[in-house]
């Protein structure tokens, strides 16, 4: 089935759904090759397709890029995995009409769109839709918008939604009879439009002002313009109620009063603190579980491929943050540990128990990596598609971008782990099949990780939101620096000195990590699948969680390399 082509405004098609729950989405998908796109609290700017294959109901986030308004050129791309679109019906277009895979990991291939239930209610629209032209911006050819059909009019109704639903992006209208404010406001609900006074030459994308009062006004030469999905029109004199804000946001003001209130002075520490807290109920684990058990696997797996590696990184950096004590830290845990972060903390000696934390959370996180990677039964490139996402979730994570140095040194883990680097048939795919991917892990990722163990990388506040603690926890915890004498004394220094810079620098690693994620609406369940808890939970069960850390981490390193031999016995 084609897929219909009036118009690049996506909000426009009759495939977009608009804001819709996952369920709602999943109960729209009958058959293997529905699909649908939708908007999502949890996704923010960008928009979800929905889609049904293999019996089971696939959510794949299609990253938005926004570019500097410029004329001649789109205001964003679309993409689901490397290649980019100037809209977002363009990528529907090509992955429909070309019968292509959304993602090669999962084959899913999109070929019906459903249709949303307003239009299937109206067919009067639809044929308004299809007849009319995106290049017809005449009024002329705008002589019947706004207009109820004779005979087809119901008692009471409003004229205003045909305008909503049949005008959209930067088309102009002539109004005949201009309709009161209020009425206007309410009915523009649809497709999220605001009315200016003037046509505006080529208006940029972005947040209306509050509507004019028109009922006074004359006939006016109007148009619609997109504003933000959250945005709704509200009479005049009222003004629109912004969000809450988030913890961590939140916590950045808390704290600037509390040191322009009180001096900094050094309190004695009254208690070792941990930033590990148990969760109290889980949403993807029961309350008694088992090792590895397949549901919650085939969950995450679904979980993580609706994400893009962008926004998987940010909810890394989040989970990092916290486990870090560098975000949600409570005033009497500060007034506890007698410091303002846990950057400080785990250099002092009474930080022996979020070091610990620290280092048992990097090792859960490459266990869970390496069996994302040696737990793909199936193809050969199901298993190569799950080493590409690893490594561009590492290119999100890396400095310059999300700048979640933990979380890329774990993702580093699992790519450098002996059970997955010894898979040469899969990193030779790799490099067949994507290779700027295989590139970029050999030429920059390798080198960085590289550079920062040794204590040489970056670790600028500007371009870091969480520094690479590893190395300093491994020390102050009795680990050896390995390498020669003299090489090794070297490394122990700047490491020391790394350390050293870093308490100092807390403060402004807090403020990069709260830029970073202004704005940022986590997903829950995704958020709760990056904790330590969770991780432990999920890799050895909620009886065997409680087992020596040293003898769990033994009896895991077996089953992993038993999974590579048997995935590729003859390397």
């Amino acid at each position: 089935m084609q897929v219909p082509q009036n118009g690049e405004d996506f909000v426009s098609q009759p495939w977009y759904h608009g804001l819709l729950s996952r369920q709602k989405a999943e109960a729209l998908l009958q058959r293997d090759g529905d699909f649908l796109v939708r908007a999502s609290r949890t996704c923010g700017d960008h928009p979800v397709i929905s889609c049904r294959w293999r019996g089971s109901a696939l959510h794949f986030e299609v990253l938005r890029v926004a570019l500097r308004p410029r004329p001649g050129r789109p205001t964003a791309l679309f993409q689901l995995e490397d290649e980019r679109f100037p809209s977002l019906p363009a990528l529907i277009r090509s992955y429909v009409n070309g019968q292509r895979p959304l993602t090669q990991a999962t084959g899913a291939v999109a070929s019906r769109p459903v249709i949303r239930q307003a239009l299937i209610d109206s067919p009067s629209r639809i044929e308004l839709l299809r007849a009319r032209k995106w290049s017809d911006s005449q009024p002329a050819g705008l002589e019947h918008v706004g207009r109820s059909r004779e005979g087809h009019s119901e008692p009471g109704a409003s004229t205003v939604p045909t305008l909503a639903l049949s005008c959209m992006g930067s088309d102009p209208v002539l109004l005949k009879t201009p309709a009161p404010l209020g009425s206007i406001a309410d009915s523009l609900s649809a497709s999220d439009g605001q009315l200016h006074a003037k046509a505006p030459t080529k208006p940029p994308r972005m947040s209306s002002l509050v509507l004019p009062d028109a009922s006074e006004q004359p006939p006016t030469y109007c148009e619609l313009v997109l504003r933000v999905p959250s945005a709704r029109g509200t009479p005049p004199g009222h003004q629109c109620p912004e969000p809450e804000a988030p913890w961590w946001e939140a916590q950045e003001e808390e704290e600037e009063e509390e040191e322009e209130e009180e001096e900094r002075c050094f309190a004695r520490p009254q208690a070792d603190i941990s930033f590990c807290h148990p969760s109290k109920s889980s949403g993807l684990l029961g309350p008694q579980n088992r090792p590895l058990e397949p549901k919650v696997l085939h969950t995450l797996r679904s979980l993580f491929l609706e994400h893009h590696p962008g926004s998987t990184a940010l909810h890394l950096l989040l989970a990092d943050c916290k486990a870090a004590g560098l975000l949600g830290v409570t005033k009497a845990q500060r007034d506890a540990m007698g410091v303002a972060s846990g950057l400080e903390l785990l250099t002092l000696p009474h930080g022996h128990r979020l070091r610990s934390e620290l280092l048992e959370r990097h090792e859960v996180l490459v266990l869970a990596g390496a069996l994302a990677v040696l737990g793909c039964t199936g193809t050969l490139e199901e298993r190569t598609a799950a080493l590409r996402g690893l490594v561009e979730l590492a290119l999100a994570l890396r400095p310059g971008a999300a700048g979640d140095l933990p979380g890329l040194a774990a993702v580093m883990g699992v790519l450098l782990m002996p059970q997955v680097s010894r898979l040469e048939q899969t990193w030779r795919q790799l490099r067949r099949s994507h290779t700027e991917a295989a590139v970029a892990f050999e030429q920059e990722l390798k080198p960085l990780m590289r550079a920062l163990d040794e204590g040489a990388g970056p670790c600028d506040p500007g371009e870091v939101a969480l520094p690479h603690v590893a190395p300093a926890v491994r020390l102050l915890e009795g680990e050896e620096v390995p390498g020669p004498l003299d090489e090794s004394c070297e490394q122990l220094l700047r490491t020391l000195q790394g350390a050293r810079q870093m308490a100092q620098d807390a403060p402004k690693f807090r403020k990069a990590a709260a830029q970073r994620l202004q704005g940022f609406r986590p997903n829950p369940d995704l958020q709760e699948a990056l904790t330590t808890n969770f991780l432990r939970r999920l890799l050895w069960g909620s009886r065997g969680e409680g087992a020596p850390r040293d003898s769990r981490l033994e009896k895991f390193q077996q089953v992993l390399s038993a999974l590579s031999l048997r995935l590729e016995p003859d390397c």
